[in-house]
């Protein structure tokens, strides 16, 4: 600690008991970290594995050696994508250092575009050795850095080396992991171990670490330490600073003064720094404020092919980041258009004029192909190209930066012009949810997003914590968004326990406001016509444009009160917005919904009020690690459940189902979109409670979530997920209420299963068991099926759900 009584520069240390103190006198350029410890920083990217080979190379080093080991580890609670830094140490001497390092002697940045916005070098120790993930090679990379950071390299005397560290990930079949490629040079480099010894040592962790995957993962692995040292290169430092290039900001010029001043300092990692004056007062924040984090943390972004595109809508349907847009538009717009700007003549007929434009927001995207995979269009000269292929980013990026400009300039395309019945039509309505920091290809944000486009002006929803609290509420880039009349949803987060309860009070609370605001209205007779009221009270607001009426109506209420002086106008004003009815939405995964909220959310459905769940059913306790909830199937490994689970998921749609009075849906939007969209518009319009279990693949289930879409499809095509509609207002009108939308089952449950490394651990680990329980799966698959046939041929009169 500083000695506040000693002159400037002159410090007390003290170990942590507080009673051994040494003072020390320096000078303005002191390192005070010993000079026989290593210190060693590594910037990485959420899920790209460097905090676990961090934690490894702590491992190796103190079981190994006879050094001293430390490791920090700082990142936020965004799922996967954001920034890692690991602080480690290793000397000597047992460390007692309790704050992060300021001065390295080793920085590795392993991701490229980092160094062009994060100020890392600032850490650098004189004669430090700086190691950059980079495509760009060493002859050419020196002048591919900002100015700045060529300087800091010149004055600290820094030994520059590069890799291309995501070629050699890619070609040993590791995808984006490239933790072991960067764990090997950084041994090679340091010199805390002889290198023969530490590539050995790293083999046998990456064995006790991936032998449980598989031999096929730890192959992969060895491979990519056996080819790292090849690729490391040293870059000639220049005598002098010679590039034109400036560190990006944050964030744009054009952005608010409160993103500039709070959530920029935030973003950049100096939150700490930022005075309490200027934290909001009452704790809120701005929403929509993830559209200023433009994170660019892919390497392959989306290329759209208009002549190639059927303007299906399916790429901008699956999109776990909302960073594909579609809008149609006069011609004449294209007059101010950059040169780059792609469009194609609209595919609908009579409508020669008409321009249409998918646009990728290519600084947003997460890289994780979804929508490649969703286009069902191809080249017809060469099947492998599609309407929308993977591509480097960095040839489109700055054409890609003004078209996006441009494209924002082009009006939103009004609700009143749009057929959202279908997938193709919700491709142009705005989502009020974007740009999450949710994992590359996330199976649940596709139908939040889709929540957002469909009722996002009148939205309420309830959250309850998890995953979707997470990359929903994760400050201070909030996605949750609003239109150009600021007019958005309200998100709220509860916990586990209460959030049933919690959206059920909202639902309560909107009807009593709603009481509350006609029994004002109807006082006002004396300064409002009593047609106007009359309108305003007997709206029926069951479509679109019967709500947009409703919204104008209730602007010009507002209006009006503002020049009446009388209390009860005043109080009218407070809930005049009211008037147009609200959609309450109960959202949150199956830890809340099957296993620690179930009770209450079984009495919010049995309340018969009109509020909405939305199951993000991941099937495992995502956020907190992957342990088993009863959602989790049989046969399936999951923390606490290593062995296989033994018992049958909960059948939440059938304990739904049984109260007679509850709209339940199950849809898989990799499966059959069509349902998904025509389900959410069915549960939101039926008046009482409504239930929509969404199957949402994660990378708990141990499988590349660029093929969520197909594993949903063949979940469904086994039976495992039948997609199914229970809608109580069929049943009063003399239709069969029960709906199954996916035919019988044509394949094996074990060919959808041993897709996933979730059964295939099993398989592997103890087959004999494996076996077992899934034979018991399959029998209670056949079961349930036969049950909901069942359901789905009985007579709407004598209809009786089975338990």
């Amino acid at each position: 600690h500083l000695d506040q009584e000693q002159p400037k520069n002159h410090f007390t240390v003290g170990i942590t008991d507080d009673v051994t103190h040494t003072s020390i006198d320096v000078d303005d350029s002191f390192d005070i970290e010993p000079s026989n410890v290593t210190r060693a920083m590594f910037y990485g990217l959420g899920s790209d594995g460097t905090v676990s080979a961090n934690k490894n190379s702590i491992k190796i080093i103190g079981e190994n050696t006879d050094l001293f080991c430390q490791g920090y580890f700082v990142y936020d609670s965004k799922k996967a994508g954001s920034q890692t830094t690991s602080h480690l140490r290793f000397g000597p001497e047992p460390i007692r250092a309790p704050y992060l390092i300021q001065s390295a002697n080793f920085i590795a940045c392993h991701k490229y575009n980092f160094i062009k916005f994060v100020e890392m070098l600032n850490n650098a120790a004189d004669k430090a050795t700086f190691l950059l993930n980079s495509p760009v090679g060493p002859d050419e990379v020196w002048d591919e850095l900002p100015e700045s950071v060529q300087q800091i390299i010149i004055d600290r005397n820094i030994d520059f080396y590069v890799i291309d560290a995501s070629t050699v990930a890619r070609n040993a079949g590791m995808g984006r992991r490239i933790n072991t490629i960067m764990q090997t040079c950084f041994f090679a480099l340091s010199g805390v171990l002889p290198r023969d010894e530490a590539i050995a040592q790293i083999k046998i962790a990456i064995e006790k670490t991936y032998a449980r995957k598989g031999t096929e993962v730890v192959e992969q692995n060895f491979r990519a330490v056996d080819h790292a040292l090849e690729h490391l290169h040293q870059v000639k430092v220049q005598k002098s600073a010679s590039s034109k290039l400036e560190m990006i900001p944050v964030v744009t010029e054009k952005a608010p003064t409160f993103v500039k001043e709070v959530i920029a300092p935030m973003l950049a990692g100096h939150g700490d720094d930022l005075p309490v004056s200027k934290i909001p007062v009452d704790g809120t924040y701005p929403s929509g404020s993830a559209q200023w984090e433009k994170r660019n943390i892919a390497d392959f972004v989306p290329k759209w092919e208009e002549d190639i595109c059927i303007q299906c809508g399916n790429c901008s349907f699956v999109c776990p980041h909302s960073v594909i847009r579609a809008r149609f538009y006069h011609e004449s717009l294209l007059q101010e258009a950059p040169e780059s700007f792609p469009s194609a003549q609209v595919s609908a007929r009579g409508f020669p004029e008409t321009r249409y434009t998918l646009q990728i927001y290519l600084e947003d995207c997460t890289g994780c192909g979804l929508c490649v995979e969703a286009c069902p269009a191809h080249d017809l000269e060469d099947s492998s190209i599609k309407a929308i292929n993977m591509k480097p980013k960095a040839p489109q990026h700055e054409d890609g930066k003004k078209n996006i400009e441009f494209f924002e300039t082009i009006p939103v395309n009004s609700r009143s012009n749009v057929d959202f019945s279908s997938v193709r039509g919700v491709q142009y309505l705005e989502p009020l949810f974007e740009f999450s920091g949710a994992c590359a290809g996330c199976g649940e944000t596709p139908y939040v997003k889709l929540l957002t486009q469909l009722f996002g002006p009148r939205l309420l929803v309830a959250n309850a914590t998890g995953c979707s609290s997470i990359y929903g509420g994760n400050l201070p880039a909030t996605p949750w968004s609003k239109n150009k009349d600021g007019l958005g949803p309200a998100w709220s987060n509860s916990l586990f326990e209460d959030n049933a309860e919690f959206g059920l009070g909202m639902r309560v609370a909107a009807d009593h406001h709603l009481g509350m605001a006609k029994d004002l209205l109807a006082e006002m007779t004396p300064w409002l016509e009593q047609e106007f009221i009359d309108s305003l009270m007997n709206t029926e607001q069951e479509i679109g444009t019967e709500m947009r009426q409703q919204r104008e109506r209730v602007r010009k209420l507002k209006k009006r009160l503002e020049e009446i002086d009388d209390p009860k106008a005043k109080a009218l004003l407070t809930i005049a917005d009211h008037l147009v009815r609200r959609s309450v939405w109960l959202v949150g995964g199956d830890g809340w919904a099957y296993d620690i909220g179930s009770a209450g959310l079984d009495h919010a459905l049995a309340s018969g009020r009109n509020i909405n769940v939305l199951v993000l059913d991941t099937e495992v306790y995502s956020n907190t690690g992957g342990q088993a909830s009863k959602s989790t199937p049989i046969a399936a490994t999951a923390k606490f459940a290593s062995g296989g689970k033994a018992i049958t998921k909960k059948d939440l749609a059938l304990q739904a189902i049984s109260y007679g009075n509850v709209y339940v849906a199950r849809v898989a939007m990799g499966a059959n979109p069509q349902q998904t969209l025509l389900a959410m518009r069915e549960a939101e319009d039926y008046p009482g409670p409504s239930i929509i279990l969404a199957y949402s693949p994660c990378i708990a289930h141990g499988i590349d979530l660029r093929k969520g879409l197909e594993q949903q499809d063949k979940a469904v095509a086994s039976g495992y997920w039948p997609l199914l509609r229970y809608n109580p207002t069929l049943r009063k009108a003399g239709r069969k209420p029960f709906v199954l939308d996916s035919p019988a089952p044509r394949m094996k449950l074990a060919d959808f299963a041993y897709n996933e490394m979730r059964y295939k651990l099993l398989l592997k680990n103890h087959p004999e068991e494996a076996e077992r329980l899934m034979q018991l799966a399959q029998e209670s698959l056949d079961l349930r099926w036969e049950t909901y046939e069942h359901l789905a041929e009985q007579d709407p009169a004598e209809f009786q759900p089975t338990m």
